[in-house]
């Protein structure tokens, strides 16, 4: 199990078993249209792919995908798959947040921040079942278990699957505190449905092509 994955569940089960089965139809048809959507994402997208694989590789040393542990539902750890955006050497110095102008990103990986393109990979993640389309950002281990203990009710994101976009990230990206990130993720999960989805598809939309809240 992960993040104290037992105790977790043991602790919310009744809460989690209400919740999956109020929302069981809106579940199994997202499970459906995600995995159908990320197939087909990593169909149209593999040319752009190949393209940044072969930049980052030209620009930098070490390998063009990035993986870290990150914790999914119900406290379960998973690797998120990226294409890397920063130096080989990122966290020499242990785990941090990025910062505006990090210095540890390198050119390619500005860009690709910004336009979200280093998040295409993640498609995969889709399709393994640790990830959907939309939902709330997945953290680090280390960090959730610091929020955790800093804002009562952090671990509540858990209770639904990851996602590569969602109302946080569209509502302030990585420029928002953890604590601002649980009001909009626990905004979410209470209003779940395919009407939020939608919007939240939209808005993604937008933060691509302005690059809003990258860092």
């Amino acid at each position: 199990m992960g993040i104290k994955q037992k105790e977790f569940l043991q602790n919310n089960i009744v809460q989690i078993e209400a919740y999956t089965s109020k929302h069981r139809a809106y579940f199994t048809l997202k499970i459906i249209a995600d995995f159908l959507i990320a197939l087909f994402g990593l169909v149209i997208t593999s040319p752009i792919l190949l393209f940044f694989i072969i930049v980052i590789k030209l620009e930098s040393k070490g390998p063009a995908f990035f993986l870290q542990e990150r914790v999914g539902v119900n406290g379960k750890l998973f690797h998120i798959i990226k294409l890397r955006s920063m130096d080989i050497n990122a966290e020499k110095n242990g785990a941090q947040w990025a910062t505006k102008n990090d210095p540890r990103i390198t050119k390619v990986g500005s860009f690709i921040r910004k336009t979200r393109i280093d998040e295409i990979p993640q498609l995969i993640n889709i399709l393994k079942g640790d990830m959907s389309l939309i939902g709330p950002r997945p953290e680090r281990l280390v960090f959730t278990e610091q929020f955790d203990e800093e804002i009562p009710g952090f671990k509540n994101r858990l209770i639904v699957k990851p996602g590569i976009t969602g109302w946080a990230q569209v509502n302030g990206g990585y420029d928002i505190s953890p604590s601002e990130k649980l009001s909009f993720d626990l905004y979410y999960i209470q209003n779940l449905s395919f009407l939020i989805d939608l919007k939240i598809a939209f808005k993604t939309i937008r933060v691509i092509f302005t690059g809003d809240g990258a860092r």
